[in-house]
Formats: C-alpha cells, structure tokens, sequence
C-alpha cells in the first residue's frame, strides 16, 4: 500500500485543518489553562467535533459511526497536535470506541452510538506503575454474588474525571506483571467505592487518580472474555498509540512550520537569522526527521486498517519514532526562537509541553524500543 492518502482521506484532512484551525486554535487551548476549566476542555466544541462525524471516526455504521477507519482517526489526530486542540478524542471516540468493538452486541448497542453522537465520554483505567506497563496490573477483580469486586488504584486515567463509563483493567488470576489473568470491566465512576482525583498534566490536560475500594459490578459489566483482557488490551492501546504518533506529528509539523516563519522575520545583524547557514541546517534535518515520522505513522494506521499481523510492530516504530522527533521538533523550535520562545506570552512552549505529555503516554521511546525488539527477536 503506498504511503500516500487518498483522495478521500485528504479531504478528511482538509476539512478537520480546518475546523480546528477555527473552533479550537491554540487561544482556545489557553484559555482553557487561564480559566482552571474543570473539565479541561469546551463540551460546546465537542458536540461540534460530534456533528463534524469526527467523534465516530471509529465507530461502524450500522452503530450510526462513519467508520473511516485509523488513518483517518490519526489525521484528525494530527489536526488536533497542529493547533492543541483539547477534547476527549484519544480517550472516547478512539481508546473507548476500540474497546467497545470488542464488547457483547449488548454493550456495543448500548455505548457505540452514544460514542458517536458525542454523548458518552469514556475513559482507559489500565496503568497503575509509575512508567507504562499494561501488563502490571495489581487491581483484583474478585467473585462476588453475580459479578466481582474490584479492588485497585489507577494512577494516570486520562479524561477520567469526565468520562461517564470507566474500562477498568483488573486481574481475576496470575499475578501482577501476567499477561493472563487480566479481564475488562464497564464501571460507573459514580457507583459506590469509586473514588476520582483530578490531577492536571504538565501540559493542562485532564487526568485522574482512581481508587476502587469493593466496586461491585456485575458480569454483564465483563468486556470481552474473563482473563483474556489483555489482547483486548494491547489492540485498544495499539489504536492510541497510533493516533497519539498522528498527534505528535502535528505538534512536530506545527512547531517547524512557525520556526521557519520566525527564522524569515527575525533580523539580527542587520539580515534575516534564516539567512545564517548553521540554522539552515538544523531546520534541514529537523524537515527530513519529521518526513521519517510522518510515513511510518501513516504505515502504522494503514496496517490497523489492514489488520495486519505485524501491526504491533509498525506501532511501536511510530510511536518511538514520532516521539523522538516531536522532543525534536520542540527543542529546536524554542532555541530557534532564542529568549522570547521560553516566555509564556509566546505559544510555542504549549507546543513542548504537549510533546512531552505525548511522548510518556502508553509508552515512551524506550518502551516501545524495547517492545519492538522483543517483538522482532532481539
């Protein structure tokens, strides 16, 4: 398959370039930081971003979804890193659509077409170690009644303080760090036990801390087959992966776009600073860099799409590869800016910020180094 969108999917480009670019540009991001908004993002802008189809960019058809699939989830991704765009898109409309895909016809009636109309925020409760590791999960889920019991705390639950259905990770077997064992729950974040901390990130988006203290739930609640959580677990995360690459190439693609504008306005020495070779050269390398990324995310996307054995593989490439470039892209960007870059009157340190948040979440360059080297036998 070629590394080149189609007709269709750069329409999709064009029209998510540009509803972002208006309805929710880096000012808005701002604002949102300035005001201390509780939820950390416009529910006004995300009904748009629902009407706009974007919502069920995942979602099949028959569940009222557009079902455009990941490579266009990654480009409506990288539309929201080019402007900073707050909205519960990873956690909702990819983590949680993908999940529910693997849910009873039961659950996928119930929770799909609310994921698409917008309705119905959701939130992964997988990571409880300080770094990511999704099979180091020490929340128990045991036999209670009809159900189970859980029992647990989730440190890093992005949108958790919003979402309306939490998908909790919890072991009925093994022991923590085995892949078996592991099995996915639906719990309401207001049924008895659940405790929710907000806890705001370096680059203000909304996470939370969640405590379940005895939450019953019932087996209707179960996602997927009890103890065989963990493939579910690994294709939800593979699908975040994935879009969060899209994501940081936008923010990587956004920050060298506004370098070079800089570099052609500045004057020092009486010329354009573009004008100066050695910073030719940094912007040279860093074009060529995010070129590398932006194929093998677009490779990533098309192998989910494709549902291709070796899908996993192109994941983790992009999501270190694209993680790498946007710490990259970033750095050089506020050096090329000099001093008015680590000021916050000027927009481009939001850019680093997001970059780093990015870079940790599901797995940063190291992680997913060593995961495709386990992957390819090394």
């Amino acid at each position: 398959m070629p590394l080149t969108l189609t007709e269709d999917q750069q329409m999709i480009r064009d029209s998510a370039d540009g509803f972002f670019r208006t309805e929710a540009p880096v000012s808005e991001h701002r604002r949102l930081r300035d005001s201390h908004d509780a939820d950390g993002f416009s529910r006004a802008t995300w009904a748009k971003i629902a009407e706009m189809g974007f919502a069920g960019v995942l979602v099949p058809e028959a569940h009222g979804g557009a079902d455009m699939g990941h490579v266009a989830a990654g480009i409506i991704l990288e539309a929201i890193g080019k402007n900073l765009s707050a909205a519960p898109m990873l956690s909702t409309a990819i983590l949680g659509a993908t999940a529910l895909k693997h849910g009873t016809p039961e659950q996928q009636a119930k929770y799909l077409p609310l994921i698409a109309q917008g309705a119905h925020l959701l939130a992964l409760a997988a990571d409880e170690a300080a770094r990511h590791k999704p099979a180091h999960v020490a929340t128990t889920a045991t036999p209670s009644g009809n159900g189970f019991k859980l029992n647990g705390v989730k440190g890093f639950v992005i949108d958790g303080h919003v979402a309306d259905t939490l998908i909790v990770a919890a072991r009925t077997g093994g022991d923590t760090g085995d892949k078996a064992g592991i099995t996915l729950f639906l719990v309401n974040p207001k049924a008895d036990g659940v405790t929710i901390a907000r806890r705001s990130m370096v680059d203000s988006r909304g996470a939370a801390r969640v405590t379940l203290t005895d939450v019953q739930v019932d087996g209707a609640d179960v996602l997927g087959t009890a103890g065989e959580g963990y493939a579910i677990l690994e294709r939800v995360l593979d699908a975040g992966r994935a879009c969060l690459a899209a994501e940081m190439l936008g923010v990587s693609g956004e920050s060298f776009g506004r370098t070079v504008d800089y570099l052609k306005q500045r004057e020092q020495f009486g010329q354009k600073i573009g004008s100066f070779q050695a910073l030719q050269h940094r912007a040279a390398h860093l074009f060529c860099e995010i070129e590398l990324a932006r194929s093998v995310t677009l490779k990533a996307l098309q192998a989910l799409d494709a549902g291709e054995d070796g899908a996993a593989t192109f994941v983790s490439l992009a999501k270190a590869k694209a993680g790498e470039v946007a710490i990259l892209a970033t750095n050089e960007s506020v050096q090329m800016h000099g001093g008015i870059g680590m000021t916050d009157d000027f927009d481009i340190g939001f850019f680093m910020k997001r970059a780093r948040s990015a870079q940790e979440t599901f797995g940063d360059s190291a992680f997913h180094s060593d995961r495709l080297a386990r992957t390819l036998g090394y």
